[in-house]
């Protein structure tokens, strides 16, 4: 199933990022770099591990997990996951699940044909970011 998911995407239009960061504590100068950034997120299977590497002219990340299984995570901002993340496969979508400091925020990623959206929840702050695979 994540095989759908296998590819390079790149990021082609944001909805309300600005408010997923502020709502997740991110300071203002970084919530301006991060909304200028189109990034491209390229996602690889070996296995049972799954890569996602997130790639911009600002920082890169890279974050390998096994589905179903909890894992430590540093996200880009520089949260450190506590107690851990947990990445599930739900009706076709990529459920990314990270709790900290008594919050808790998805990711959520749905492939469309060659489009691919990602859903970002806290609170009741919703960002969606679409992307469109590489050729």
């Amino acid at each position: 199933m994540v095989e759908a998911f296998v590819g390079t995407w790149n990021l082609k239009e944001s909805e309300k990022f600005d408010d997923y960061m502020k709502e997740l504590g991110v300071g203002f100068a970084t919530r301006k770099i991060g909304n200028m950034t189109k990034p491209t997120t390229i996602i690889s299977v070996d296995g049972d591990t799954v890569t996602v590497k997130t790639q911009s002219s600002i920082k890169n990340t890279e974050l390998s997990f096994k589905v179903g299984e909890e894992f430590d995570e540093t996200t880009a901002d520089d949260r450190k996951v506590k107690p851990k993340s947990l990445v599930t496969v739900e009706d076709g979508k990529l459920v990314h699940v990270q709790k900290w400091d008594g919050k808790e925020t998805s990711l959520v990623r749905e492939v469309d044909g060659n489009k691919l959206t990602l859903t970002l929840k806290i609170g009741d702050v919703v960002c969606m970011r679409r992307y469109e695979k590489a050729e």
